[in-house]
């Protein structure tokens, strides 16, 4: 049986900026160096003075952290889980010793990625440093399929400057948490990984099972999931301590009544305090759970990939994206 992760569609390559634009004849072309310190290899490239190459890891804590002041409300503990997937994909633009740009393309598998934090300082903005960050970041993804969350205003300049398409959108909702737990739930440590990895790997265009070994054993994260009569997965979720609240994600479930018990399970935790879910449009079912708990909608994303293909995914499954960073 073929899984969502085997049956990708290929980028758009005829319509990729970063892959058909030639270098500005004043850059210096990219090379590639080792570093002694770490043994790891890095590349790096030149835009007049700005130097643009991988983060270290305790840099992707800047990026995390510029995605807190841009609103996009990160995890605690997201840099450790997000750079566990691929410690390559983070890159940043930096003058004369100090960070102005970050960006992070995370190759989950050999077809599918993801991009995101993708924050220029204000002061150095509007001088191309941006778009030049953009197309040395994609390169990391090689082939494959590149997905985002972006901001529904930029669009048409993703599309026409990007070689990323518009899907549908996803919509952040914020309620406060409370209520009592419903009986049968399972704490999510106790769900064997192999099983939880193919779950969320029915939901997910890429399986993801090193990701999910740190996001269920992360301080300040807490998972509970549903069995069937079968004992197999019905549906799993997440909470997260984050910047502000908490947030609920991932949130897969086979049905509503599935997606509000686990919801609900989650919530009871955090006593008056807030939450968020993020939700697939689409899904007709996850916005009357939102509306119906009388949950406030904070701002919409829009959801593009590297492809004008539909990139199939069960969406009426999907009650919560894991993370606007990451997928």
């Amino acid at each position: 049986m073929l899984h969502l992760w085997q049956m990708l569609p290929r980028p758009d390559y005829a319509n990729i900026f970063l892959l058909n634009m030639p270098l500005r004849a004043w850059q210096k072309p990219s090379r590639v160096c080792s570093s002694p310190a770490n043994n790891r290899t890095e590349r790096f490239e030149m835009m007049d003075d700005v130097l643009f190459r991988v983060m270290t890891r305790a840099e992707v804590s800047t990026a995390v952290e510029w995605a807190a002041t841009e609103g996009w409300n990160p995890g605690l503990a997201d840099a450790e889980c997000f750079y566990e997937v691929d410690p390559e994909g983070f890159f940043c633009a930096e003058d004369d010793g100090r960070i102005v740009g970050t960006m992070s393309v995370v190759n989950y598998d050999d077809r599918f990625s993801f991009y995101g934090f993708f924050v220029v300082d204000p002061a150095y903005r509007a001088r191309g440093i941006g778009m030049q960050l953009y197309r040395f970041a994609m390169r990391h993804a090689g082939t494959r399929v590149v997905g985002c969350d972006g901001v529904v205003a930029m669009v048409d300049k993703y599309q026409q400057r990007g070689g990323l398409f518009l899907h549908y959108n996803n919509a952040r909702y914020e309620g406060v948490g409370g209520g009592s737990m419903p009986e049968g739930l399972l704490p999510i440590g106790n769900v064997k990984i192999d099983e939880l990895a193919a779950y969320d790997a029915a939901h997910f265009p890429a399986r993801r099972e090193r990701f999910l070994q740190c996001w269920i054993r992360q301080r300040g994260h807490y998972g509970l999931a549903q069995l069937d009569s079968e004992k197999k997965i019905s549906g799993y979720g997440v909470r997260r301590v984050c910047q502000k609240g908490h947030k609920i994600g991932p949130l897969f479930a086979r049905d509503r009544a599935t997606a509000e018990r686990i919801l609900n399970g989650l919530v009871s935790g955090i006593p008056g305090e807030q939450f968020y879910l993020d939700i697939p449009v689409p899904n007709a079912d996850a916005v009357a759970l939102v509306k119906d708990r009388k949950m406030n909608p904070v701002f919409y994303t829009a959801r593009l990939y590297s492809t004008r293909d539909p990139v199939t995914l069960p969406l009426d499954e999907i009650f919560g994206v894991t993370s606007f960073e990451l997928g």
